[in-house]
């Protein structure tokens, strides 16, 4: 059974200093870290919280992903692709069910769409000029509404390896949007010629 919330804090308070920070994480030592170690601090261990303040979208009357369900760049029955703007990468690439799922209820039916689907995109995202890798992240603390994201990583960043990626993505100046936008018309179009869907919501002919 896991620790309870007192007892999961008071095991990570006993590594922390006086002030309640815990040491810099291993990862600041690597060389593909975005942070020097010289002169980070770790912020203060907070106690638990209790109860969990809600996600966004608890209420589906209060989903952003449900009220966006018709936008995206690409579409089947059950899920919608969209591109993520005003990042660093080359391409960030979000995919959200149609309707109002997380993770642990997902119907069978659409988890066992969501890994061929997941394969699909990643492959057509590595198949772009200049990318090395497409990375897939599901965290869900931010959103009830089941939502993956797809980071590219440009070719030839070693320094970008890895779990780092998305701090660095935060970091570095927003790609040019017409090349990202150009980069997902042709994931998008590889989707439907690969596994169906469409382009548009509206389009009443999809090639499922």
């Amino acid at each position: 059974m896991a620790l309870r919330p007192d007892e999961f804090y008071d095991h990570a308070r006993a590594a922390a200093d006086d002030e309640r920070r815990l040491p810099l994480a291993r990862m600041t030592g690597w060389d593909i870290s975005p942070f020097e170690p010289d002169g980070l601090r770790v912020a203060p261990l907070r106690p638990p919280v209790l109860p969990e303040p809600p996600r966004h979208g608890e209420d589906p009357a209060d989903c952003g992903a449900c009220r966006d369900r018709d936008e995206g760049i690409w579409f089947n029955d059950g899920w919608r692709l969209s591109r993520i703007t005003g990042v660093g990468v080359p391409l960030v690439l979000m995919l959200h069910p149609r309707e109002h799922h997380d993770m642990a209820d997902l119907p069978d039916e659409l988890a066992a769409e969501l890994g061929v689907l997941s394969t699909h995109i990643v492959r057509h995202v590595q198949a772009l000029p200049h990318i090395s890798r497409a990375h897939v992240y599901r965290i869900g603390d931010g959103g009830a509404h089941l939502h993956i994201w797809f980071f590219a990583r440009p070719e030839g960043q070693t320094q970008l390896y890895g779990s780092w990626l998305p701090v660095w993505d935060d970091l570095l100046p927003e790609y040019p949007a017409d090349v990202a936008e150009a980069d997902a018309a042709i994931v998008a179009d590889a989707l439907v010629a690969s596994l169906g869907g469409r382009r548009s919501a509206a389009d009443e002919s999809p090639h499922d």
